[in-house]
Order: C-alpha cells, then sequence, then structure tokens
C-alpha cells in the first residue's frame, strides 16, 4: 500500500495532502483494537486478582509486581521503542509487539505460578510499549490531510481513554464467568487479526537517515523514569517516606543525564529539535497536566463509590462507566470546531474551563451525592479528552513525520508521568485533609485510609463501628473536595497557559 503524500501541481506550489479512502480507515479500525487492548490491561487485573491469589498463592511482593510490572515496563520503553520504530519501520515494530503481546497474553492466562505470570506481565508491558507508539506513528504516516488526521487522533485519544475505565469492567464480568486467565485469552483475537491484515493495510514507514541508535540512552531513559513512576504511585499510598523521595530524586537526576546526552551525542535517542519545532512543547506540557488531572480524579471518584457509598467493585465499576459516554462526545465535537475555522487555542482552552468546572462539581458532593459524583467527573472527563485530542494532534502535525514515532512516544510518557504525578500530589492533599479529620482516639489503620477505617469498623462492636465509619466517610470526601479544589485551580491556570501559548498555531499540513 502505498502512503498518502503531498504533491505539486503543474506550476510546482505544493497541492493539497492526499486523503485517506476506505483502506486506511478501514486500517485504522484495526489499529484501535490492539490500543484498546493495551490501555486495558492497566487495568485489568482489578477484580482477577483475588482470584489469582487463591489460584498462585503469590506473596505480598509478588502480588504487586502482578500487579505493577505491567505499567512500569511500558513506561520505562515508550521512548526506547517509538526511537526504535522510527528506525527500523513503525509496521514492523508494531507486528513484533503484536506477536510478543499475543504470546505473552497466552503464557499469563496459563500461568501455574507468580514468578511465571510476574514474567508474562513484563512482556506484555514490553509488547505495549511497542503498539502504543506505533499505532499513532502510522495514524501520522495514514492521514497527511489535517481534517482526516485531527478526526483519526481523536478516535485513537478516545479508544486510549475509554479502554483504561472498560478494562475493570470486563475483568469483572470474565471473572465472575470464567476463570481469571480469561481476562488475558481476550487479547489474543485482536492481536491476531492485527498479525492477518497489518501486512497488507498498513503502509511500512521508518526515518529514511536514522543514524546510529544509543544504547546508552535506553538504560538512562529507563533510569530517568521507572524510579519518578514508582515514587509517584507509592505515595498516595503511604506518604511521602524517605525512600520514596529518594526514587523520585534518583530518576530526576537520571532525568538530567539523560537530557544531558540527547544534547550532546550525535544520534539521539530523542531528537532536540523535536522541541523547536512549533507548538510540539506547549502540547507535551499540557497533555501532561490533561493526565495529571483525569487520574488525580480517578483516585478519588473510584474510592468513593466503592467505600463512601458501599457499592461492591463490580458496581462501583459499572457506574464509573457513565461518564465515559461524553468522552465519545466530546473528541469529535470539538475536532469539528477547529476544522470550522475556530482558533485551537480557545477550543482548548474552553476544554481546561470544561474539566474545572468538573472538579468544582466535584468539590460540592457530600456523602450521599452519588449522581454528583458522576456528572463531575463526566463534565472532568470530556473537557479532558478535548484537549488530549487536540494536542495529541498538534504534536503529531508539527512533528516531522520521521519523528512520529518518538513524538507520540514522548507524548506518552509525559501523559504517564502526569497520570502518576496527579495520583500522588492530589492524593496527598486528600490523605492529609482525612487525616487530619480522623479522631486521635481511633485505631492507626483508620488513620491510614479509608480502607483501613472501613476494616476497623466492621470489627467495632455496636454503634462504634457505625460512627466511626460516617466520621471516616465524612472525612475522605472533604479530602475530595480539598483535592477537587486545588485540581480546578490548576486547570483554570492550565487554561489562561493555553489561551496565552496556542494562539496562532497552526496544524501542519503533511507536507515534508
Amino acid at each position: 500500500m502505498t502512503n498518502p503524500t503531498s504533491t505539486t501541481n503543474d506550476l510546482g506550489a505544493p497541492a493539497a495532502p492526499a486523503r485517506a479512502g476506505r483502506r486506511e480507515w478501514t486500517a485504522l479500525g484495526v489499529l484501535m483494537l490492539p490500543l484498546l487492548l493495551v490501555s486495558m490491561d492497566v487495568s485489568v487485573l482489578y477484580f482477577a486478582i483475588p482470584s489469582i491469589t487463591a489460584d498462585l498463592e503469590p506473596s505480598g511482593t509478588q502480588q504487586l509486581w502482578i500487579f505493577d510490572i505491567y505499567a512500569f515496563v511500558l513506561a520505562g520503553l515508550l521512548m526506547t521503542m517509538g526511537a526504535l520504530g522510527d528506525r527500523i519501520g513503525r509496521r514492523r515494530l508494531l507486528l513484533l509487539g503484536a506477536a510478543a503481546f499475543g504470546t505473552a497474553s497466552l503464557v499469563a492466562a496459563y500461568a501455574n505460578s507468580a514468578e511465571t505470570l510476574i514474567a508474562a506481565r513484563a512482556v506484555l508491558g514490553i509488547g505495549g510499549a511497542t503498539l502504543m507508539p506505533s499505532t499513532m506513528a502510522l495514524v501520522r504516516t495514514m492521514f497527511t490531510d489535517p481534517g482526516q488526521r485531527a478526526k483519526a487522533i481523536g478516535l485513537w485519544s478516545g479508544v486510549m481513554t475509554a479502554g483504561i475505565a472498560l478494562g475493570s469492567v470486563m475483568s469483572g464480568v470474565l471473572v465472575e464467568y470464567f476463570w481469571w486467565g480469561s481476562v488475558f485469552l481476550v487479547n489474543l483475537p485482536a492481536m491476531a487479526l492485527l498479525l492477518l491484515l497489518g501486512p497488507f493495510l498498513l503502509p511500512e514507514s521508518k526515518n529514511p537517515e536514522p543514524g546510529r541508535f544509543d544504547l546508552l540512552s535506553v538504560p538512562l531513559s529507563m533510569a530517568a523514569v521507572l524510579p519518578v513512576i514508582y515514587g509517584l504511585k507509592e505515595i498516595p499510598a503511604h506518604g511521602w517516606h524517605v525512600q520514596y523521595v529518594l526514587s523520585l530524586t534518583v530518576g530526576l537526576l537520571f532525568a538530567a543525564l539523560f537530557v544531558h546526552r540527547q544534547r550532546t551525542t550525535a544520534h539521539p535517542l530523542i531528537s532536540p529539535a523535536l522541541f523547536r519545532a512549533r507548538g510540539f512543547a506547549p502540547a507535551l506540557t499540557l497533555n501532561l497536566i490533561s493526565s495529571f488531572a483525569m487520574l488525580g480524579s480517578a483516585y478519588f471518584t473510584t474510592q468513593y463509590l466503592q467505600s463512601v457509598l458501599g457499592k461492591s467493585a463490580l458496581e462501583a465499576a459499572l457506574w464509573a462507566l457513565l461518564p465515559s459516554v461524553l468522552i465519545g462526545v466530546a473528541a469529535p465535537v470539538t475536532t469539528q470546531l477547529v476544522q470550522k475555522g475556530v482558533d485551537r487555542a480557545h477550543v482548548v482552552t474552553g476544554g481546561f474551563l470544561v474539566a474545572a468546572c468538573g472538579y468544582g462539581t466535584l468539590a460540592l458532593a457530600g456523602t450521599d451525592s452519588m449522581w454528583l459524583v458522576l456528572a463531575g467527573a463526566g463534565v472532568l472527563a470530556a473537557g479532558i479528552v478535548t484537549v488530549i485530542a487536540q494536542m495529541m494532534d498538534l504534536a503529531m502535525g508539527a512533528a516531522p513525520a520521521e519523528r512520529a514515532g518518538a513524538a507520540s512516544s514522548l507524548m506518552e510518557t509525559g501523559a504517564e508521568f502526569g497520570g502518576a504525578l496527579g495520583m500522588a500530589v492530589l492524593g496527598s492533599i486528600g490523605t492529609a485533609v482525612y487525616r487530619h479529620g480522623i479522631p486521635a482516639s481511633a485505631p492507626a489503620p483508620a488513620h491510614e485510609t479509608l480502607g483501613g477505617a472501613v476494616a476497623v469498623a466492621q470489627g467495632l462492636p455496636g454503634r462504634a463501628g457505625a460512627e466511626l465509619l460516617a466520621v471516616a466517610r465524612e472525612a475522605f470526601t472533604s479530602g475530595m473536595q480539598a483535592a477537587a479544589i486545588a485540581g480546578a485551580a490548576l486547570l483554570l491556570a492550565a487554561a489562561a497557559l493555553a489561551a496565552a501559548c496556542l494562539r496562532g498555531i497552526k496544524v501542519r499540513d503533511g507536507q515534508e
């Protein structure tokens, strides 16, 4: 298949970029399936863990690794795989990743020990790290017309965001009727379809002059990403302990070394020239803030549905799907606005303002405000997905086609950082308010988390348990309100930043 490219007219002037046809849109549909599954695998073990624990009997440490290693490996290898795809070919890397992802899914489904499942989840992370930047880079290659590319990226953003919400629900349904390995087997048909149709539908593309692959940058990038992600993930649950602050510090030091390496080596893994492309750096920054807001709110809303309202895990996951409905509407609508001439700065500013209203709604919630919380989460998600879709389009339009993989991986790595930072910062604010609201006489576990308070309350006699539970739920809701106010303030600042730095920035027309 030949890639749509720009041509010149009889006078030698650049003609409009070629428009994608049915084949490209069909290829996009094929690409969306693995993207959906990769994003779902972040949350697919939420309901499967109890069954896995009963079957494989992992230690506490092994259970944590079963859950977390996928996200750690995925985040740590995104930049490496994005740059590798630019060099060896994005389609080739995508198909290799699909084969690895499918094989690891089969091994994970029938794992007979915790060690085997951990290893399979690590390989799933490697496969996911190849799939995510490759899909976006191929979208950049297939859709050179700015309007079509914007629509395709809007769909990409919506599918990726929805996958995280769908993963927990799908795992709950599958574990209800099948054994825990079924949550991995569902990956196989999509990967098989990609391997069968990908060679015929997807164009191969890569940097024609990639230069030498800088091997030293690979461990430097992982040493920068992994300690920071680890520290930020642990802080909401355990507080700002020395080991987590040290982990953050070590990661930031390696990040400085990684940046220095990219600026001084002849063939960097991530070219500094990307940041000189007009619009790329603002897109990266605003995308990070968007992920901060999205996952920072999820830290509270999931606990609110379960531990404040008393919903079962599956009930909470099903209710949490309602806000996702607005996601499917927001990105296409705003894409149409931009295509009809509305300044992107105004659209993104509006997205941040809408999301701030979502946080404002959460700040009004009480201990029995399910519909208010769901409405706030839906408004927040709609505003954030608007921003994410526009920032991905801006970044991929600003980046040269030969560096599409690296550009996509940077955006996705920034999103990983933003999400972890959102949970750490907003989670810490909420936890501080929560602990302040718990009486000093309450048992120690009740001071740590709402889940701890619920467990303690169940063991207390008579009214003592009910009273502790009421106080803990009120304290958690107060913490959510405080975090929501902080999130709204951040988004208002982001709206001002977007209005200032995006004004007048146009998307490239795909001509190189």
